[in-house]
């Protein structure tokens, strides 16, 4: 399956890249057919017919496709998209030239589709590779279970194996179905599911969750679901059915034509057939108004527009990636710049997803020798906590004090003898254990506690460390114009609280899995204006459905999982949470450059319509009038790459 899915979706990217390569070859073709065409008409009197045949050839070449979409969007019943503008304005170009006593526009049919191909290239390059690959997230997926059945131990696929079976996880195995412990102990890492780093301690009577990784002990588990009832089976549907609920938002350039399309052909119909009505010399007056129609139709052709806005967009998403952050479409700038709301993931995204020591509370000795002692005992540990604790200690490794009798208490901690000292390092049931009087810590965090020869000689708190500029990518966010900041994570309540104290966010939700994560997000999606939009910024795979049932899913760090990178619709290469506001502000700064551009090429259009009108402009001055508008326009748009 995996494998099918890759090869399918290889295929198709080669696909695309052939349909750019064959795009660019037709648009270099048809310019030099152009040219060769104006050269023939102006070097031999050939009647117009033959004419026109000479120039269908590029014509057709570089438009084909655009006709057949104008085509297919008329049987559809969607009369005015982009293509039947371009269509339409392009045929009357090549039809004036019939009409008594004009002149003919052939090169300028065929430079107006030419110009309109390049505009949509841009576009199609920018989009880059569509994101429907999701074969990375089948890496989660666990492919054996070992059940006992009949006494013995068989290896077999988690779909057979039936609530209430009792399967045996070992050691560095993926859990593949959730259930109960019902024997042994052990460390769970859970990142996968809910991005926390620290793993967790797991024992008879606790609930275990699909696509843990068992860590250190063998767990005997009941299974208490079926495989597609599990988290991990709901994780890989979440992901699949996220892109079908997001509402694609249409290019900016379609918005346009949806409401240009119609008022410039209403307007070139009004203009042909009322005029002669109205001077009463009906047949007479006819040909005269239809060719000021069809010069009006072919001076409306937005040609400006057609290539400077998707150059805007193309010049905007280079200049994101300039400052490392990858915007996957032209379509997500429009999104990102009416962003109302951003949901924040915590692990990863605001704190650094690793562990620090924050605070130290000796009871007897002072801070440092506490430290001392946790280190040593902790030397040879792989445990989070373990590097956290060596780590605030770093003389450990030269202060030559003799460490011995390392003993691991699954579930609770680590004993050894430092020196003369029996110290025993671990959670509170361990404490209970050797019947230890400890007491809790007032800060949030994971507490460990520290006993020396069976005293209680204090505690330690570690916390996941908050990004150094979180707090002041909060306030950009709320000077970018962002209403309401929500912080979601799957850590505890208490941990939640305090890292929203510190950040000022006045709203967040703890002990959330991905499922949890979509459902708020969908709430919060319900409940937004028409026209807003929400951003959720996240790392790890288990933010990947939430990434992709969101309006705009933004993956930090590119060292965050694949199925991340895969799911979002924004990539920030490295982590620092500022960059979610600076992608809002490049939107923001991008679209009204587009803006610009719209007002200021319909400004000179209408100008030169109300002259072609009067009869006062005829073509040339059109085609100059957008020649020139073009170049400005393309000039402005280059400035979206600053």
């Amino acid at each position: 399956m995996a494998h099918e899915h890759h090869h399918e979706h290889h295929h198709e990217h080669h696909h695309e890249h052939s349909g750019m390569h064959r795009q660019i070859f037709l648009i270099i073709v048809s310019a030099i057919l152009l040219g060769i065409a104006s050269l023939i008409e102006h070097r031999l009197a050939l009647p117009t017919w033959q004419l026109l045949l000479i120039y269908l050839v590029p014509y057709l070449l570089v438009g084909h496709e655009t006709l057949h979409e104008a085509v297919e969007g008329i049987a559809h019943g969607d009369w005015f998209n982009e293509h039947f503008l371009m269509s339409i304005a392009t045929i009357g170009a090549l039809c004036i030239g019939f009409m008594p006593g004009a002149e003919t526009q052939f090169p300028e049919a065929v430079f107006v589709m030419l110009f309109f191909q390049i505009g949509e290239m841009f576009e199609e390059y920018a989009e880059g590779k569509s994101r429907d690959s999701i074969s990375h997230l089948l890496e989660l997926k666990p492919t054996t279970a070992n059940v006992e059945r009949n006494g013995e131990v068989m290896e077999v696929a988690p779909e057979q194996i039936e609530p209430g079976e009792v399967i045996v996880v070992r050691p560095g195995d993926k859990v593949a179905l959730d259930g109960i412990v019902i024997e042994g102990n052990s460390t769970l890492n859970t990142m996968a599911l809910t991005g926390e780093s620290l793993p967790r301690e797991v024992q008879k009577n606790d609930e275990v969750l699909s696509g843990c990784i068992n860590l250190s002990g063998v767990l005997r588990v009941r299974t208490q679901k079926a495989y597609h009832e599990s988290t991990v089976s709901k994780i890989l549907d979440l992901m699949e059915n996220a892109n079908e609920h997001k509402s694609k938002s249409e290019s900016f350039i379609t918005r346009f034509a949806r409401v240009y399309t119609p008022i410039v052909v209403g307007l070139a119909f009004v203009l042909a057939f009322l005029p002669p009505l109205l001077t009463g010399n009906y047949l007479l007056q006819l040909p005269v108004w239809l060719h000021r129609a069809l010069i009006f139709l072919v001076v409306s052709c937005p040609c400006a527009l057609v290539i400077s806005v998707p150059l805007t967009f193309f010049s905007g998403l280079g200049g994101a990636s300039r400052k490392g952050i990858l915007i996957k479409g032209a379509n997500l700038l429009d999104r990102l710049a009416h962003t109302r709301t951003v949901v924040l993931d915590k692990t990863g995204t605001l704190t650094y997803g690793r562990f620090a020591v924050e605070a130290v509370h000796p009871e007897q000795y002072d801070t440092s020798h506490l430290l001392h002692l946790a280190a040593h005992v902790e030397h040879y540990s792989t445990h989070p906590i373990a590097t956290a604790l060596r780590d605030a200690y770093p003389e450990e490794a030269t202060d030559g004090c003799h460490v011995s009798h390392i003993k691991e208490i699954p579930g609770q901690g680590i004993q050894a003898q430092v020196g003369n000292d029996v110290v025993n390092v671990g959670n509170e049931r361990m404490m209970d254990a050797l019947s230890v009087a400890w007491h809790p810590c007032h800060k949030a965090g994971t507490i460990i506690h520290i006993a020396i020869n069976g005293e209680y000689a204090g505690h330690i708190v570690i916390t996941d460390q908050i990004k150094s500029d979180s707090p002041q990518a909060i306030q950009d966010l709320h000077t970018a114009g962002v209403k309401n900041i929500i912080m979601l994570t799957g850590d505890s309540e208490d941990v939640a609280k305090e890292v929203a104290a510190r950040l000022h966010i006045s709203q967040f939700y703890a002990h959330l899995l991905p499922q949890d994560k979509v459902a708020h997000i969908e709430r919060i999606i319900a409940q937004q204006a028409k026209g807003e939009y929400t951003v959720f910024a996240g790392d790890g795979i288990n933010d990947a459905p939430v990434l992709a049932r969101a309006d705009i899913g933004i993956a930090m760090g590119a060292l965050g999982s694949d199925a991340a990178i895969e799911a979002a619709d924004v990539v920030i290469m490295d982590d620092q949470p500022t960059k979610i506001a600076t992608a809002i502000r490049v939107a923001r700064h991008t679209t009204r450059i587009a803006r610009q551009n719209v007002v200021f090429a319909i400004a000179v259009k209408v100008a030169v319509l109300i002259l072609a009108a009067i009869g006062w402009a005829d073509m040339s001055w059109a085609v100059f009038a957008d020649v020139g508008v073009t170049v400005l326009a393309v000039l402005n748009a280059m400035r979206a790459l600053r």
